[in-house]
């Protein structure tokens, strides 16, 4: 019997997006890490070591020109699939109107360059 596919819902799309990003947790201990996809809600980052679900961090995002420094938590993490590498979705905390600016920037960047997006059933579309 095949396998069903199960088409992944989401309510904001989410962008290709690559930049850097250090992951402080609460104890003040940090790690690097890479963002690959970000939305208005959230991001999915790669690190070397996984983050259990439930982490509360913050983002320090660096794309080059900007630094945006986000509350988030972990709420999903895939492993690299032999690659080293470990992957976790984060959503944002509240953010304070600078924060959106930013990220609302990026956003609005993105979806301009008219990259591949990751639409409400999870397949690569692009916004033609």
């Amino acid at each position: 019997m095949a396998e069903a596919t199960y088409a992944v819902r989401r309510t904001n799309p989410r962008f290709s997006f690559f930049a850097d990003v250090e992951v402080t947790f609460r104890d003040g201990t940090s790690i690097p890490a890479q963002i690959t996809e970000l939305s208005s809600r959230g991001c999915y980052i790669e690190t070397l070591k996984p983050i259990p679900m439930g982490t509360e961090l913050l983002l320090s995002i660096c794309d080059g020109l900007n630094t945006n420094e986000l509350h988030g938590k972990v709420i999903y993490v895939q492993s690299g699939g032999g690659l080293g590498l470990f992957g976790m979705g984060v959503q944002f905390g509240e953010m304070g109107a600078e924060q959106h600016s930013v990220i609302d920037a990026w956003l609005r960047e993105l979806a301009g360059n008219r990259g591949k997006v990751l639409g409400k059933n999870s397949e690569l579309q692009n916004p033609d």
